[in-house]
């Protein structure tokens, strides 16, 4: 099954993304009715749409095509790799890819519509389509184009009346914030956004030994593909080798050929360098000598009036040694490697790591890689010709170009598998300290996405991504790909909690007097925690917390605590202390927050991964440390919710769920949705 059918959509109408809710259609339709040109207002012609980190280094001026020549078109001639050629801005990687879809007509058409031009019904508006986190989205733009001196200084087409191509890039720069937010970036990152494929990663000097066909295969099939020459240091970045190829630089692949030459089959490659120029000059390049010795209708069927254009030809064997990586995102999931195709059903996953929550980094750091996100999957079959599940994982990183101009930029990733036991808790420290993974991602790498290909026998597994380091955040979304639905195994119900009378009678009285009840808050309430536990560290309970507490006991709302709440309350708090003091191993009156979960799960209260999250958020301090008063604030007020939800699921005789839909945060207080 085509991947675009079960994961992207397929033809799925994209979502509309302007800020105002307006189509593209409605937009350009209310711009005819009023005779002006469209200007975006989400993305102005300024310079914060050019740049997020610096000023602009020149006077740029936004001009429309048609104040850049007499007759502009959005395509002429067709859509052809020859239309793009880079400009100023360093984002080679997406002008590879796009070369790499003008050789893709039918996803071509998906993102550069066809319903739009500069003749009938031109309004100055146009808009592209791209997959987004297993959306796809419409993003509009106006035809203003950056310029200097009536020259086009970001991607262009090698024609001066063609635009499809300078559009396409300003609307992929919107999508991203800016045209700064493209500098640099892998060319699988903007193929996968052109397609919603699924890509693959091969490392020319240790990849299988029929790599090219492989990559034959892989364009047989619709795949994209790019190349690129590893760098040891900045100062490498974008330097010509003799052989006239640029390292740093991201190529497409756009052709594979095997030809006669003198009585041997001799394998060729065809590569494009997205400047337009800057070719390799070595064997099988446009002019070299070996192409003498080819079939002349051979010869002129593969060079195609070849000129300085910046693709060409070489042998394979010279593209292996000149080259390190190749990036191939292909359609569907199926191996490249056999001949078989599959049906693939795909399963998504979506989370965060949120510091001081579920941001425990990877397995290095034991102590918290537990914390991450953990996602429970089944493989309930094995492949129809085999007793093993086939199975592709791909973690991908959410809108961290975006953030750019926040600071921020692509996380180091990778994720492991492991075999699940059988509960459906959220997996402990000490299972990761004697369970070894049953596979993951072979290196932790700071790209968007991280995907490998397994196979794995049927059964329950658990898969863990994360960071390399711990306490970096992220949101991330997981796409599972195996032959048989991986489905979640369902979820099991907390276990009810049981609770022991105490005789306190004696003490109930000595604390409350004549009066045969508790106030809402006095020196008691610290003196009743000393005399539960003399070892813990704090410094009083605060006002919030008591209140909390007594909101909690109240049942009968009197706005005291009487003596049967008293018995219930004592044997809490002794269970809450106790949980308290066993993650607070140097006794400092304070536990990690990545400990949360554990507490919580054995206090009964079972919380999604969001919930969770803001909770650390809430309580948790620089060093992502909660002490005791905040501890028990959190903890009460959870029991209070769980106490209001039980009530709701009484009333209406079904299980209510507790999940961050039904919980509001307000300053320092939560309040209960219903």
């Amino acid at each position: 099954m085509p991947l675009q059918s079960t994961l992207s959509g397929g033809c799925s109408r994209a979502i509309d993304t302007q800020s105002d809710g307006k189509s593209f259609e409605q937009l350009r339709k209310e711009c005819l009715q009023n005779g002006v040109l469209f200007e975006d207002p989400d993305f102005p012609a300024t310079d914060s749409s050019l740049f997020f980190s610096q000023s602009a280094p020149i006077q740029f001026e936004w001009k429309r095509p048609k104040e850049l020549c007499d007759n502009p078109k959005f395509i002429t001639g067709g859509a052809d790799r020859t239309d793009i050629c880079q400009g100023q801005l360093g984002d080679c990687w997406l002008l590879a890819a796009i070369a790499s879809l003008t050789l893709k007509k039918d996803s071509l058409a998906r993102v550069v519509p066809h319903d739009q031009d500069f003749d009938s019904n031109y309004a100055g508006i146009f808009h592209f389509q791209f997959w987004q986190h297993n959306k796809w989205l419409d993003i509009v733009v106006d035809d203003r184009l950056p310029t200097v001196r009536n020259r086009l200084i970001m991607l262009h087409s090698a024609s001066n009346n063609e635009f499809w191509s300078a559009l396409l890039e300003k609307a992929y720069a919107k999508l991203h914030g800016s045209y700064e937010s493209l500098k640099g970036g892998s060319t699988m990152e903007a193929m996968e956004d052109f397609t919603g494929g699924v890509g693959e990663m091969y490392d020319t000097k240790t990849g299988p030994d029929n790599l090219f066909s492989v990559m034959k295969k892989a364009l047989d099939r619709g795949s994209m593909m790019g190349c690129s020459i590893n760098t040891t240091s900045s100062a490498e970045s974008e330097a010509r080798t003799s052989t006239g190829l640029v390292k740093g630089h991201a190529y497409s692949i756009t052709g594979l050929e095997e030809v006669n030459y003198r009585g041997r089959k001799v394998k060729l490659i065809r590569v494009r360098n997205p400047w337009g120029q800057v070719e390799w000059n070595g064997p099988w390049s446009d002019q070299s000598r070996e192409w003498d010795y080819v079939d002349r209708a051979e010869k002129t069927r593969i060079l195609q009036n070849s000129t300085e254009d910046g693709e060409f030809w070489m042998e394979f064997e010279d593209f292996k040694r000149s080259y390190d990586k190749v990036e191939i995102c292909n359609m569907t999931p199926d191996a490249l490697t056999d001949n078989t195709k599959r049906h693939w059903e795909v399963s998504l996953f979506e989370g965060q790591w949120i510091r001081g929550a579920t941001a425990g980094g990877c397995r290095n750091y034991i102590d918290t890689f537990w914390t991450n996100p953990q996602f429970k999957l089944e493989l309930q079959d094995a492949d129809d010709d085999d007793d093993v599940c086939s199975v592709v994982i791909a973690l991908m990183q959410k809108n961290r170009r975006k953030l750019r101009k926040e600071g921020l930029d692509m996380e180091t990733i990778g994720y492991a598998v492991y075999e699940a036991p059988d509960d459906n808790e959220h997996v402990n420290k000490d299972f990761f300290r004697y369970h070894a993974s049953k596979a993951r991602s072979k290196t932790y790498i700071n790209l968007r996405e991280v995907s490998e290909r397994f196979t794995l026998p049927p059964g329950k597994y658990l898969l863990v991504p994360t960071t390399f380091q711990p306490h970096k955040e992220a949101d991330f979304i997981v796409r599972i790909f195996s032959e048989k639905k991986a489905a979640p195994p369902p979820p099991s119900l907390p276990e009810e909690e049981t609770e022991e009378e105490k005789g306190l009678r004696r003490l109930f009285d000595q604390l409350a007097g004549s009066v045969r009840a508790l106030p809402s808050y006095d020196s008691n309430m610290d003196l009743i925690l000393s005399i539960i536990w003399r070892e813990i560290k704090f410094d009083g309970l605060s006002l919030s917390t008591c209140h909390s507490i007594m909101n909690l006991m109240d049942v009968d709302n009197t706005g005291k605590m009487e003596f049967q709440e008293f018995k219930v309350f004592w044997e809490k708090m002794k269970k809450w202390i106790m949980l308290f003091l066993s993650f607070d191993t140097d006794r400092s009156g304070k536990m990690s927050s990545y400990e949360l979960r554990s507490a919580l799960n054995a206090a009964g209260m079972h919380l999604n991964n969001r919930l969770l999250q803001l909770l650390s958020l809430r309580f948790a301090d620089d060093n992502y440390d909660i002490d005791f008063d905040d501890y028990l604030t959190c903890i009460v007020r959870l029991e209070i919710m769980f106490r209001a939800f039980q009530a709701v699921d009484n009333f209406k005789r079904g299980r209510v769920k507790l999940n961050i839909m039904q919980v509001k945060w307000h300053h320092y207080e939560m309040k209960i949705c219903v």
